[in-house]
Formats: C-alpha cells, structure tokens, sequence
C-alpha cells in the first residue's frame, strides 16, 4: 500500500464525507493505493455513524472509535498503529488541511529521501489569539530541538512508514513529533509550505489549556530525550556543584569562626545560604542515583532501534 492517511477526529460530522471523497479523487488521480483511517476520539455528534456509512460505501475508509475523548495523540498513536501504508499522514479533520498537498510530500518521502515532511502554513486563516501563541511555542520548539520547522503543529505531515512505527505519541506530544522521530534517529526532516483553508464547519476544539500543556510536554521531552537513560548527568552534575557552592560558604564561615573567636556565624543569613545549598545539592544527587537504578531496572534499557542487519536474523 502506497499511503495511509490517519485522521483523528471529535465532532466533525459536517467535513468528513467531503473529506473523505477529496482524498479518494486524489488518491485515484494519482493511482495511489491507499486507505484513510479515522480514529473517532469520543465524539458525541453523529461522526461515527459517518464513518460507518463511508466505509460501507469504500473498503479503502476505515475507523477506529474510542469509548470517550483521550486526545489527539492518543488519536494518532493508535491510528500509527493500524497503518500499513509506505508513506504515513496526519492531517485534521475539519478541511483545514488541503488533500491536493499529499502528492508532494509523498515524493518527498519516496524521491528525495526524507524521514520525515511537516505542512508549514506560511499564511494562516486563524484568529491572532491563536496565531502568536503558536509562533511562540514554533520559536521556543526550535530551540530547544534543535529542528528548524517553521510550524510544529500543523496537522498534515507525512512520515515513513518506520518513524511512526518507532515512536509512542502520547500526552500532548503530537505537536513534537518531529522532535521524537529526531530522537529517535530518523534525522531527515524537511517542510512543504501547504495551503491553509478557513474552517468551513463547526469550531475549534482547543482552548487556552493547550497552551501550558504544550509547554510543559516540550519540556519534558527536551529531559527526557537529553538525561532519560542518564539521570545522573544531569541531577548529579548540579547536585555536586551545589553542594560544593555550600560547602564552600560553610569553610569560609568556619575559617571566620576559627580566626574570629567572637564571630557568631550562625546569626549570618550566609551560614543558612550555605547549610541550604548542601542539602539542596545532596537531595539532587541522590534524586541521580534513584534514577540510575531505576533507569538499569527498565525492562526497556537495552532497547535500541536498528535500522539493518547483514548475515543474521
């Protein structure tokens, strides 16, 4: 099969039979063999009655229906899953994203080698409460990524069939897939400027808690990615520093003491600085030696992906 497109979904009833006959015109132009995977994320409109009645209609539709709403990643998590497609997509359900731009990013994938090929909607149709948030978290995500995508969190995206089968999307984490795909060592991540259409039924489905909750799952995977199987690096490292920066305030109180029988040092803000920093700095040492032993008893501790063997099974 030359292209799975995965589609996660909550109420959007009105788009679907017209998504869903775009894609097939495309699919069919280009003599594409492909399938569409909606994966109903606890709507309670009639979208899944939609689904049932296109895949009735077209073996290539397929659904997957969750009993209430876990989100968008798990949406797509499940929907990587199921793919059995060469060339994977995401894209949102509400005609926002254009089917017309999958040719293109299919041979980007095929042609000319990517890993990876994110949408970059150079020209938005979305209100300015939306706009500056997202070029926010863009900026902030290039930074500490390392990856120079203009647009993280633009829904249509195409990946090689590997990199979704080597990744778990979870929390907010879809906005940082290519973050996860670099992780995981599939390094070569291009964009395509897509067109960006007005949504044409319905509303959004995001709210402001999107926001801190994107923020705090890039900061996370920024950790995990960097000290997850080497805690001690990081809690450790300050730890030690830490500790040393109140050791050394307690000997220069101590020297103080030593040299100045009337200097009290106890009735000095400096010595309870210092008696701070030691504990601080231990706690964060410890906290690095946990982790290392809890980081050596995971099950998955020796789990690296392999591209290619030769001369073994």
């Amino acid at each position: 099969m030359n292209i799975s497109v995965v589609i996660p979904l909550l109420n959007e009833e009105e788009s679907l039979s017209e998504l869903a006959a775009w894609i097939d015109r495309v699919m069919n132009a280009n003599q594409f063999s492909y399938e569409i995977i909606f994966v109903d994320d606890g709507s309670k409109d009639g979208s899944w009655g939609v689904i049932r009645s296109l895949q009735e209609a077209n073996p290539c539709v397929k659904g997957i229906k969750f009993r209430r709403n876990y989100g968008k990643a798990a949406a797509l998590n499940v929907g990587f899953d199921m793919a059995a497609g060469d060339v994977v997509f995401t894209m949102d359900a509400d005609l926002q994203d254009s089917p017309d731009e999958l040719p293109g990013m299919y041979r980007m994938i095929m042609e000319e080698g990517y890993d990876l090929v994110s949408g970059w909607k150079k020209k938005r149709h979305d209100p300015v409460s939306k706009t500056l948030p997202t070029k926010f978290y863009n900026w902030s995500a290039r930074r500490m990524s390392g990856i120079k995508l203009h647009d993280f969190n633009c829904g249509l995206k195409a990946y090689r069939s590997a990199v979704v089968k080597s990744i778990e999307v979870y929390g907010e984490m879809h906005r940082y897939i290519p973050f996860l795909a670099k992780w995981a060592g599939f390094s070569k991540i291009g964009e395509k400027v897509v067109q960006h259409q007005k949504r044409k039924f319905g509303k959004t489905k995001y709210g402001l808690d999107r926001f801190y909750k994107g923020y705090l799952d890039l900061v996370t995977i920024t950790f995990t990615s960097r000290f997850g199987k080497r805690p001690m690096h990081f809690f450790g490292l300050w730890g030690s520093l830490i500790f040393l920066a109140g050791f050394v305030i307690a000997g220069y109180l101590a020297y103080e003491k030593f040299f100045n029988l009337a200097f009290k040092m106890t009735e000095r803000p400096l010595f309870f600085f210092g008696m701070l920093a030691m504990v601080i700095g231990t706690q964060l040492f410890v906290a690095g030696f946990l982790g290392e032993l809890v980081s050596r008893s995971s099950s998955d501790r020796n789990n690296y992906l392999i591209e290619e063997k030769l001369g073994m099974k």
